[in-house]
């Protein structure tokens, strides 16, 4: 058995004190807040889309940094692994569109409250109000040759020697093997511990708590941390009609973005108009494919463009709107059109459309006809930045997966030191799959504790 201390009550933090407690370990939960699950608490509006009901091998494409690295992770605890988890600790769920799974209730407290349960259930102790300060290591060798300086009581001086010079060698080599003692706590304190896994979540919500403490001590434990940003956030526009479309939402709309000519990102689903641009499931994971490529895009920008009638060809469009002209041909286009459209988007449609909006009906011409169609197939607005992290939804970039071992989360230069959850440079669209992403490392380095 070991003293597991975990860094974090979120997500990833929870279960894996879940697993670890579960194989006997004596689990310790310092979590800085005043509750546990604070960013589950908000995640899916409140409703937590706690995973994706897909296939396992179709995790990978909504993964947008590393997917290989989580092959191990996903088929060892993948979505049928986490929807059995939650439905055994008493959450009935259910499958929406896009396979994306909610509690039965809609309200994200039953998951943490499910989660809470089995922590105490498997006997995990939660230490809330906690704030880690420093995670401390010591080199093995140097361990090794005090305990051989204490059991020899200098009689076996060959021994020590060995040690020292073995412990040289491997710094020589830049090699040296060290391990996790503790950590101290804000306070000062000193908690021992034969194993810490960092579960501090990323940089996004902060006022969760997600400040990014882990990646400050993964640096100072000599560890990678690569380039951070906000991901699945909003997008900022350019126009001045867009502000005026504020509130409005858009089901089953198709979404094209361009750099020049070269398509992108394309898209299908639900987005909505805001104050300063665009958001919404679609949006938000769009970001995650085009924000490096806007940074450097020419003068900052990309064009998109809004299919506001997917289902229809531009030969069905033109069909429908001829069968509205010449049920009114006598009236006005503004008239007319409404049907169309949600009433707040006709006045900007109106405005772009290229008609007069008092013009008679029997007056318009084909080419004005057809060029109002393009304008419905590609409404165009341009995207001029991303939201910041205060609105991200998660954190691209953390922790180098190549300082950390796939298969149990361990960091390759220090035993007994784990990484799980937003952290780590592992990000994902919407749907689920970041939460994924949380439960399956967590579980993979709970499991790998001795």
């Amino acid at each position: 058995m070991s003293k597991v201390l975990i860094i974090g009550g979120g997500a990833a933090g929870m279960m894996a004190g879940v697993f670890a407690a579960r194989n006997h370990h004596e689990v310790h939960i310092l979590e800085k807040n005043e509750k546990l699950g604070k960013k589950v608490f908000i995640t899916g509006k409140g409703r937590c889309n706690v995973a994706n009901a897909c296939d396992t091998e179709e995790l990978f494409p909504a993964v947008m940094s590393n997917p290989k690295f989580l092959y191990s992770g996903f088929y060892s605890f993948g979505p049928q692994d986490v929807m059995n988890f939650f439905e055994e600790a008493g959450v009935p769920l259910k499958v929406e569109r896009g396979n994306r799974v909610f509690p039965q209730s809609d309200h994200s407290s039953d998951i943490i409250r499910a989660l809470e349960r089995e922590l105490k259930k498997a006997g995990a102790k939660i230490h809330l109000h906690t704030a880690v300060k420093e995670i401390v290591k010591e080199s093995a060798a140097d361990s090794e040759t005090e305990n051989n300086s204490e059991s020899n009581s200098g009689n076996n001086s060959t021994d020590v020697a060995t040690a020292k010079l073995k412990s040289k060698a491997e710094k020589a080599d830049g090699k040296e093997n060290e391990k996790i003692t503790g950590v101290i706590l804000e306070d000062g304190t000193f908690m021992e511990g034969d194993a810490v896994i960092v579960a501090t979540g990323g940089f996004s919500y902060q006022s969760t708590g997600s400040t990014g403490d882990g990646y400050r001590f993964a640096k100072e434990l000599g560890l990678k941390v690569t380039d951070i940003s906000p991901s699945l956030v909003p997008l900022k526009t350019k126009e001045d009609y867009i502000p005026k479309l504020q509130g409005l939402s858009l089901k089953n709309t198709g979404l094209t973005i361009k750099n020049g000519k070269k398509v992108l990102y394309e898209d299908f689903g639900e987005m909505m108009f805001t104050h300063f641009g665009v958001t919404g499931p679609m949006i938000l994971s769009a970001s995650a494919h085009i924000g490096a490529k806007l940074a450097k895009a020419p003068n900052g920008e990309l064009s998109a463009y809004l299919d506001l009638k997917p289902a229809l060809t531009k030969e069905q469009l033109d069909a429908r709107i001829l069968r509205e002209f010449e049920a009114g041909q006598n009236k006005q286009f503004k008239n007319v059109i409404g049907v169309l459209f949600p009433s707040s988007l006709t006045p900007v449609m109106l405005e772009l459309g290229g008609i007069p909006a008092d013009k008679k009906i029997h007056d318009i011409s084909r080419e004005e006809r057809q060029h109002f169609i393009d304008l419905i197939k590609a409404f165009p607005f341009t995207i001029t930045g991303m939201g910041e992290f205060k609105e991200a939804i998660i954190t691209k970039g953390g922790v180098s997966v190549k300082e950390i071992n796939p298969g149990t989360m361990e960091s390759k230069k220090i035993s007994g030191l784990y990484f799980a959850g937003e952290v780590l440079d592992l990000d994902a669209v919407t749907g689920g799959y970041n939460l994924q992403i949380a439960w399956s490392t967590a579980y993979l380095a709970a499991q790998a504790i001795q």
